[in-house]
Parts: structure tokens; sequence; C-alpha cells
């Protein structure tokens, strides 16, 4: 059998940051655990149709800060921040805290793993061949400027009575190397014939030394980090040389 490790969490602390960010005690920390978990239970299921790519949690004393990466962050928001309030209102209920929501956009839906494997389980779901899918998410993928991808559908593919998996890939995936900014997301398809399993690995290239992770997410200013591209070279004409 593999030994499979998880992209993000093999490279935690080297390229990629903590999803949750704080310290607590030795008798606070497992409370603290669980209560994330809950939290992103809870935001996942409400606004599943707002495209939740991560949910960021950050602790000081006694303020939670939460911040929400989305593909659309109109429908987190909702019109005039009434959104946002309800859904404050709602995590402070379910927790019993006080806390601050903060909503970011994803920059490129095409290039978040997380993102396209739940599109592909939506596709999933409505009966669409499994391997149209993965190809058309592929595709979309490649042309948003990535270098690999890679896509595993596993259960009952096709509503076959025998269980297995199918993959595809595209590009090139390093999987044990640690400076490369492999982006991962899993989700399921609830199917009349049962679930349905999708893996994807996103490969967006490698970085240098001191570099983190490409959080593929829009700023306050809107813009991206973007590499600085080179101006081209001017040729000489003849008659200056």
């Amino acid at each position: 059998m593999g030994q499979k490790t998880h992209p993000t969490g093999f490279r935690v602390g080297i390229i990629q940051d903590w999803a949750s960010t704080w310290y607590a005690k030795f008798k606070e920390y497992g409370t603290f655990v669980k209560e994330d978990d809950k939290i992103r239970k809870f935001i996942k299921k409400k606004l599943y149709t707002a495209g939740i790519s991560r949910i960021l949690i950050a602790r000081k004393a006694q303020n939670v800060t939460i911040t929400v990466v989305t593909a659309k962050p109109g429908i987190v928001v909702g019109r005039g921040g009434q959104g946002i309030d309800e859904l404050r209102n709602d995590v402070s209920k379910y927790i019993g805290k006080s806390v601050v929501i903060n909503v970011v956009e994803v920059a490129r839906i095409d290039a978040d793993a997380q993102l396209v494997a739940e599109n592909i389980a939506q596709q999933l779901e409505k009966r669409i061949a499994f391997r149209r899918a993965m190809k058309q998410a592929m595709q979309r993928t490649m042309r948003s400027g990535v270098q690999g991808i890679k896509v595993m559908v596993s259960g009952r593919l096709g509503g076959a009575e025998i269980a297995r998996s199918e993959w595809a890939k595209e590009g090139r995936i390093p999987l044990q190397t640690l400076r490369a900014d492999v982006d991962y997301g899993f989700a399921e398809a609830d199917t009349v014939m049962g679930k349905i399993g999708v893996k994807v690995w996103i490969f967006k290239g490698n970085l240098m030394p001191g570099e983190k992770a490409d959080q593929n997410i829009k700023f306050k200013n809107g813009k991206e980090n973007a590499p600085r591209q080179r101006r081209p070279r001017r040729e000489r004409s003849a008659q200056e040389s």
C-alpha cells in the first residue's frame, strides 16, 4: 500500500501558513481545536453555494477573527452588509463568543483546488459523465496559467456496482518537492448510487527560499501579487547601427 501525505500539511511552516493562528495553554488547546472545526463546518454548510475556498481563524485574548475566502463575496456580504451581519450573529450564538468576520475574494477561481473539486462534484450530482466533467475542469484550470493539475474521482462511477477510482493528469505535479506550491482540494458528490469523492491537486510553480505560497486571493487594493513582467528589448534598426 502506498503511504500518502496531505500536500498542505506536508508544507505547513515551510511555504504554507497555518489555517488557525493562535496560542493556547494545555487545558484550552483541545477546546479551541474543536471550536475551530465547529466554526468551519457551520460556515461551510451555511454558505456552500458561495464557493468557500478556505476559512482562516485567528485568536487574540477573547477575540475571534474569521476570514472567509470565497469566490462569490456578494452572497456572503449581502445587500448593504446584511448577510455578513446575519452570519456574525449566527456564529456568535453557535459558539457563545463575539466574533469578527472578514470576507476576501478568490482571485482566480479556476486555479483554486477546493473550488475546482466542488465544481466537479456539483456536475456529478447533475448526472454529467465523470470523464467529461474532469476533462472540462482540467482544461479551464490549465488555461488559468498553472503548471499542472491532477484529478481523481472514486466511488460507483457511472452507476457501476463495484466502486473504483479513475484519475487524469495534465502537466507536472511534484508532490515530494517541498518548495513546490501544490494546492489540494477535496469534495464529495451525493448521487443516487452513493457518494463519489473528488480530489484535486494543482501545481502553481516552485518558490524561492523565503517566499510563501500564493494564497490566490484579492487583497483590499484588488491586485494580485503577480510577478513583474520584463520590458521587451528594443531592437536596433539598421540606421542606428
